[in-house]
């Protein structure tokens, strides 16, 4: 798969998802500090599955219904890498992501 990784969602988030094979592009090793609009726009025009913890982009997708090519939104209490990791492990299994609004959420 392809994921575009939000800045708040690390470097490390990014690292073990190239390490899992998949294609990444982090915002913050590759483009530190664009927009919100800039990078759902990347994301789309680009074909990249967002994975983010910035609730603004729920607002973008829900309520402005932009367009977008799949989002995961981490709303973890715990924000540490390897909680985010756990989370997207349990996430990504077996699911058909591509166009889909998933919200992961894990009490510490």
């Amino acid at each position: 798969m392809r994921f575009l990784v939000d800045e708040n969602t690390g470097v490390v988030v990014a690292r073990w998802l190239r390490s899992q094979d998949h294609e990444v592009f982090s915002v913050y090793e590759e483009a530190r500090g664009i927009d919100d609009n800039q990078i759902l726009e990347k994301a789309f025009n680009e074909n990249w599955i967002l994975i983010t913890s910035d609730k603004d982009f729920g607002k973008k997708v829900y309520r402005e219904q932009r367009s977008h090519r799949g989002v995961i939104l981490l709303r973890l209490e715990n924000e540490r890498s390897a909680n985010k990791i756990d989370a997207l492990q349990r996430s990504l299994y077996g699911r058909t992501l591509a166009g889909s609004s998933v919200v992961v959420e894990k009490r510490a």
